[in-house]
């Protein structure tokens, strides 16, 4: 592969994908992170890219897909239920870690009564309890990636890494028998490290992701304690999830109360 080639496929990646470290990319393009730096440092003078701690973003994506205010917008009502179920699963006073999922922010928006301690990478997260008495916020150290509304990088995995908590609430882009997947390779690193922290996991994740696989793997069904979807979530995996153990809590639609199990 030449330097031309490698950096066009580069570029294409963090397109794809918007962020990446440097061990993701120098594995990515089969070349040393020294060189892949080098390259990197030509790709930013050419304004292509911008460098961060750790690795590269992309500065002009071509999608919004990944945008925290889009991915929001999708399967709205859907996640506000799951949001208001989910929060009823947590205690008084836990002590709860919050990922940067759309599905995930609509958990937090019931949770203030709870009077947690919210330990977070996600801004939009930590600017809804800005002025909340009740919640004692950590925020992750890491970079500000204002698209993602998310921090990021090794500092982001190492801040995770020293932590430990109650309970994780977390989202992903998919899940089957096989496991839990992302589309997000930039977030796995960090949500790998939430799940090592937290005693108890759950994911919250609407009908959409079910039957679904992502790009990146997680984590196997044997780390996953509790699920929490929506109504239309497809009955056959459900079943079989509860057969391999997994809790899953269908919330109620929004105009009815309680909540199936």
């Amino acid at each position: 592969m030449t330097a031309e080639e490698r950096k066009h496929r580069i570029e294409a990646y963090l397109q794809r994908v918007e962020f990446a470290s440097l061990e993701e990319l120098s594995q990515h393009v089969e070349a040393s992170v020294s060189t892949v730096r080098r390259d990197l440092t030509t790709l930013e003078a050419a304004g292509n890219l911008r460098r961060t701690h750790g690795g590269a973003r992309i500065v002009t994506p071509k999608t919004d897909e990944f945008a925290f205010s889009a991915r929001d917008a999708h399967q709205l009502s859907e996640k506000e239920a799951i949001g208001k179920a989910c929060a009823e699963l947590i205690g008084g006073n836990q002590s709860v870690i919050l990922d940067a999922g759309t599905t995930v922010y609509h958990v937090a928006r019931h949770l203030e009564e709870k009077s947690p301690q919210i330990v977070t990478n996600s801004l939009p997260v930590a600017n809804h309890f800005a002025s909340a008495n009740k919640v004692e916020v950590i925020l992750a150290g890491g970079v500000i990636y204002p698209r993602l509304g998310v921090l990021v990088g090794p500092m982001t995995v190492e801040a995770f890494s020293k932590m430990r908590a109650d309970v994780a609430i977390m989202s992903a882009g998919g899940i089957t028998l096989e496991g839990v997947t992302n589309s997000h390779a930039l977030l796995i690193d960090i949500q790998r490290a939430m799940l090592k922290a937290a005693q108890k996991i759950i994911f919250c994740l609407d009908h959409s992701k079910f039957g679904r696989q992502s790009v990146s793997p997680l984590c196997g069904l044997d780390m996953v304690d509790t699920i929490v979807t929506d109504s239309r979530a497809p009955h056959e995996l459900v079943a079989a999830l509860r057969k391999h153990g997994v809790e899953v809590i269908v919330a109620p639609a929004a105009e009815t109360n309680g909540a199936e199990k």
